[in-house]
């Protein structure tokens, strides 16, 4: 048996950005340190701040007035920044830069008065961020094409669209065309919203389907861009699976299988990874790894420092 890894392996450069921030907090000032949010989809990692004393929050009101608090990757309203200085608290908006170019998108277009259609997971902390951006009066979300049919907005009004970044590009593709469809006026973003990671790593999975009879996705199944990953080796006709950590493997579902792709979302470290080739081997002792080069491997965002 063999084990094709996807080329994109290990975190993407938003949420190791994200996550050495948190390091650098804790290695600088210690504890108490307290993050908005998961810093990143991951149950591991967070659990192994957590193990560190790093508290999670999803109020700002249960951060003691001028502590240290660190926003996660997946960015947030802008209310939340005013609510830190009321609160004068030391903070570090670890947004990653794509997501902060949808933000920057959602201005310009209420600017212009324009109606927005947000495409995305409703509850989804991005999409909560990015909804905070657009005028509420011009806010659209839909989740699939049925939603676009039940958008109250006039057709013959110029309308934008733009979409959660962890989205799949299939997914979006079909509300984008019905949009069109019924908004001859649409625009759009310059370049799609869909981030390099997440394009890089359905691309790399779609790669693995051409060869492989079943695909293994490491993520939690809270992270959408990994969820992403598994519905997208499923869409290429490919028995796919999706565990948090290798513990949850059932190599059985490997009996019968040669070739198995193993591909991991863009908040996995890659550790995690490693254990599951570990307990499949441990499992079929005769089972081999093909790796490849990693496309991201330059691909770096700064660090960014706490503002006093």
């Amino acid at each position: 048996m063999e084990i094709y890894l996807a080329k994109t392996q290990g975190f993407c450069a938003g949420v190791a950005s994200a996550i050495d921030i948190v390091e650098l907090a804790l290695k600088t000032y210690g504890t108490p340190l307290y993050v908005y949010h998961d810093i990143v989809h991951n149950t591991s990692v967070v659990n192994d701040m957590r193990e560190r004393g790093v508290i999670f929050v999803e109020d700002l009101n249960n951060v003691p007035e001028g502590g240290r608090i660190i926003f996660s990757a997946h960015g947030i309203p802008p209310t939340l920044i005013d609510q830190a200085k009321a609160r004068q608290l030391k903070y570090v908006d670890a947004t990653c830069p794509l997501v902060t170019k949808v933000h920057k998108e959602a201005v310009k277009f209420s600017s212009q008065n324009i109606d927005t259609v947000l495409i995305g997971h409703v509850g989804h902390q991005e999409l909560v961020g990015t909804s905070g951006y657009v005028r509420p009066d011009l806010l659209h979300i839909v989740e699939d094409e049925d939603d676009v049919d039940d958008l109250d907005i006039t057709p013959g009004k110029t309308v934008a669209y733009i979409t959660q970044t962890t989205l799949s590009v299939d997914e979006t593709k079909g509300v984008i065309a019905k949009l069109q469809k019924r908004f001859p006026k649409l625009v759009g973003p310059s370049r799609s919203d869909i981030c390099y990671a997440t394009q890089n790593r359905q691309d790399a999975v779609k790669e693995l389907a051409k060869t492989c009879d079943i695909i293994v996705i490491c993520g939690s199944p809270h992270s959408s861009n990994s969820n992403r990953l598994r519905e997208t080796g499923e869409g290429q006709g490919v028995e796919s699976h999706i565990v948090d950590t290798a513990e949850e493997l059932d190599v059985r579902i490997f009996k019968n299988k040669h070739k198995i792709g193993l591909s991991s979302g863009a908040s996995v470290p890659r550790y995690l990874v490693d254990t599951i080739i570990e307990k499949i081997q441990n499992a079929y002792p005769e089972t081999s790894v093909q790796e490849f080069a990693n496309p991201e491997k330059n691909i770096v965002f700064p660090v960014l420092q706490f503002k006093e």
